[in-house]
């Protein structure tokens, strides 16, 4: 057994005890970082444990996936254009160079950012910005999960309706 959901990302959210996931979705888990030094990053976790890369998922799956990381993105740009008014917009990412299990990340970004970043990388944000416990998730990010979760809702709901009734 697992003691730490951390241990166990996918096999946490499966049974229900990842307490990052905001959404389950048509192929993955969509789940707020653990991170918040830009406020609204998100990850889509696959929902199937062993996979580690896009190509391992057969092609309906694959597709699956990336309308599930377009979902996402477009959730977290909307929450986030509607909570700050300086949202520039959003970074979508499948990298896998330290977890080896599929997953995406959905990076806001921000015009308050520093100068020297807001047009860089994410990854080039020093260490600290990674470990500050200011900017762990916690209960203070309790409304942004929840404007991210409405916005998923949303367009689920969208997405399920017929082309001719949109």
């Amino acid at each position: 057994m697992i003691d730490n959901w951390r241990d166990d990302r996918i096999g946490s959210a499966l049974n229900g005890a990842n307490p990052t996931v905001l959404r389950r979705l048509d192929a993955g888990f969509a789940v707020i970082g653990d991170v918040q030094f830009l406020p609204g990053y998100s990850v889509l976790l696959v929902d199937e444990p062993g996979v580690e890369r896009l190509s391992d998922l057969p092609q309906s799956k694959r597709m699956a996936f990336l309308a599930d990381m377009d979902r996402l993105g477009e959730a977290v740009e909307r929450a986030c254009r509607r909570l700050d008014p300086e949202f520039r917009r959003v970074n979508l990412e499948i990298l896998g160079n330290t977890d080896g299990f599929l997953h995406a990340h959905v990076w806001p970004r921000f015009e308050w950012e520093s100068p020297d970043l807001v047009r860089r990388p994410v990854w080039l944000y020093p260490a600290e910005n990674w470990r500050d416990p200011a900017s762990a998730l916690g209960p203070q990010h309790d409304a942004l999960r929840e404007a991210i979760g409405h916005e998923l809702d949303v367009l689920s709901e969208l997405a399920a309706m017929p082309e001719s009734a949109g």
